[in-house]
């Protein structure tokens, strides 16, 4: 292996390659206008993505909504638990592609990117197994965690009918992060496009003409997933663009699984620790005087949260992408203009949209309700919900450069300690002893992302990115067998 890598060094870091970059520590307005166009090109189609596949959800519930109050209450419960127990996990088992993928494409190991998605194909569908178990004795579950019987028992046949969506949506994180890191992004946003609006008349169709009702949105959700799944599965293998990186299925994917789940496993528990915090505040609320009132406002809270986010998690990607790309090249300071590019283009976006927030805080409550204690509450919760914004974005950012230099393992303790050491302690001294209510719930999250965002900008402060090049050259030796190096 060791006279494998030396002989197969220079292509992963040119020495001619990033010389102007590593000559000074400035940069001039080209490279920093180059950087912002390549990121914007990626975070763009990122941000479209996110928004439509957060939209498959959204509409599934819209319709539940016309059967009724009970079908609502069982299908929105479903949702939730189907994100914490599900989605979440394999949205982070699947990140680590980020760093594989991501610096393998930056090291020209193209043939590398088919044999990581290949291992985290196998990995996240054999999961998929637990999970489908889980989802399967959701009613019991809802019940034991002492949730409302009938809604509980409504959740669970919802949840049933979603278990086909779990193995989609498994293949489709694979292949997603697979077209990103090779900054082939459009595509993805095509195919979810036409998956949206194919899911509208699946919907329509299954909810009111199958006589399926609520159960009929759930297998929507399903095959909508698998719409989506298919044609970026059959895009890869038909298209040219990807020519250089998937060449066939291969035994050689199955010598790197105990490397891959050394960054999957702590990337799983990165993101699914602090999806889950997030929900617990609407659980919290449940358990606060007038919990109809405080429930309401914090899902509603929530829902906003989510949907802004949606522009700082493309920018995200697209850090993450451009961060492993230029370390596995062996460009150390071009990797650090892209993290100083990100950081000010989120930065900048925090500002705009909390000012818009802020602005406009009377009337986003209008859209959920015309109860004038409802609006005026969210009003309140909205100017904290522009200042989650702004150090939420900013944290995700610093996530992304995590993934991209491949310290998901830091990131998970960061975390950890930032939400369940920090967050949520704050949030029930200031709700529940200090009684500030929900507002005291959300003000835990804001202390949770400035922790978060500091702890995160600290260990991105003291990156050597030379070091950093050097580890991702490792990362992409380690993962290949011979078999692999003999390949173009």
């Amino acid at each position: 292996m060791e006279e494998q890598k030396a002989s197969m060094e220079s292509p992963l870091i040119p020495k001619a390659q990033g010389k102007e970059f590593q000559s000074r520590e400035g940069f001039s307005k080209d490279e920093v206008l180059a950087e912002v166009k390549k990121q914007l090109s990626l975070a763009g189609p990122l941000v479209s993505v996110n928004l439509l596949v957060n939209c498959l959800q959204v509409i599934s519930v819209m319709f539940v909504g016309h059967l009724g109050e009970l079908a609502l209450s069982g299908a929105s419960m479903a949702t939730s638990f189907a994100s914490v127990t599900g989605f979440s996990l394999l949205v982070g088992l699947g990140s680590a592609l980020d760093t594989f993928c991501g610096q393998s494409y930056g090291a020209k190991q193209y043939h590398m990117l088919g044999i990581h998605m290949q291992r985290a194909m196998f990995v996240l569908l054999l999961a998929c197994v637990p999970l489908a178990l889980i989802w399967a004795n959701a009613g019991h579950i809802l019940v034991f965690l002492g949730q409302d019987p009938e809604i509980a028992a409504e959740a669970g046949r919802y949840a049933r009918f979603m278990i086909p969506s779990i193995f989609a949506y498994a293949l489709l994180q694979c292949h997603v992060r697979f077209l990103k890191a090779q900054n082939n992004v459009v595509p993805m946003m095509v195919s979810t496009g036409i998956t949206t609006l194919a899911h509208l008349l699946i919907c329509w169709f299954l909810v009111f003409k199958s006589g399926l009702g609520n159960k009929g949105a759930a297998l929507a959700n399903a095959i909508s997933y698998w719409i989506n799944a298919l044609i970026l599965i059959v895009y890869v293998r038909i298209s040219p663009t990807c020519k250089k990186t998937w060449h066939g299925f291969s035994m050689e994917a199955f010598h790197g699984i105990p490397k891959f789940l050394k960054l999957a496993i702590p990337s799983a528990v990165m993101l699914s620790l602090e999806i889950w915090s997030f929900e617990m505040m609407v659980l919290l609320s449940g358990l606060l005087p007038n919990p109809k009132l405080e429930t309401s406002v914090l899902s509603i809270t929530l829902n906003t949260c989510s949907l802004a986010y949606m522009i700082p998690l493309g920018l995200s990607g697209a850090t993450s992408t451009r961060v492993s790309n230029e370390l596995g090249a062996g460009r150390p300071q071009a990797a650090r203009l892209a993290v100083r590019v990100a950081l000010s283009m989120v930065t900048t976006e925090g500002i705009l949209a909390a000012t818009l927030m802020i602005l406009g805080r009377h009337a986003w409550g209008y859209c959920y309700s015309k109860e004038e204690e409802v609006v005026s509450y969210v009003a309140q919760m909205v100017v904290l919900i522009a200042v989650s914004h702004f150090f939420d974005g900013f944290q995700s950012v610093l996530s992304g450069i995590a993934a991209g230099c491949g310290w998901q393992k830091i990131g998970a303790f960061v975390n950890l300690g930032a939400y369940y050491l920090m967050g949520i302690p704050t949030a029930i001294l200031l709700a529940f002893v200090y009684h500030i209510g929900g507002k005291g719930l959300w003000m835990g999250i804001i202390v949770a992302l400035i922790v978060q965002g500091l702890s995160l900008s600290i260990i991105t402060l003291r990156i050597d990115w030379e070091k950093e090049v050097k580890k991702a050259s490792d990362r992409v030796y380690d993962t290949m067998t011979p078999a692999d190096a003999a390949l173009p």
